[in-house]
């Protein structure tokens, strides 16, 4: 099971990660966005995915050929004047989840699930958002999807 992409953890240099077990896959950066600062839809922290397909995370997950799994998750606005169509993708293996989301900058947010057949005994799980955003009032400033909530668990069906 893939850790909760709002906790934290300390790796070898004493140095506190947001993303434990999570690879930021590409030059462009994820913001780490707090419960303080921010709008996060559960717990202390989320992800914000900034620079559309540039800026994706991914983590690699044991599974078990054959068996069904369920990648739940939650996508949604920070509340921090980031506005318009967004769009997350979430890939599982071979599987592929496009979770539209039109964000008026209230903080809402929606849980989805992506259900997939792993394939082998690790299976590669990914996120990224679709499209660039940039602020209302700041059109230098990238914006884009919440990410919080990531969970794998067995699938019943």
């Amino acid at each position: 099971m893939p850790p909760r992409a709002c906790s934290s953890h300390q790796n070898r240099r004493g140095v506190t990660s947001p993303l434990p077990g999570w690879i930021i896959e590409s030059l462009k950066a994820v913001k780490y966005v707090d419960s303080k600062h921010f709008n996060v839809p559960f717990g202390l922290a989320a992800v914000e995915l900034l620079a559309g397909r540039e800026s994706a995370i991914a983590q690699v997950v044991r599974t078990v050929p054959n068996k069904l799994y369920k990648l739940t998750f939650s996508v949604g606005d920070a509340k921090n004047g980031c506005h318009g169509a967004m769009m997350v993708e979430a890939f599982a293996g071979r599987d592929t989840l496009k979770v539209p989301f039109t964000s008026q900058g209230k903080g809402t947010f929606k849980t989805v699930n992506l259900k997939f057949k792993a394939t082998s005994s690790r299976t590669r799980i990914t996120f990224y958002s679709t499209f660039y955003h940039t602020k209302v009032d700041d059109f230098g400033a990238l914006c884009g999807p919440i990410l919080d909530q990531v969970v794998l668990s067995v699938s019943r069906k």
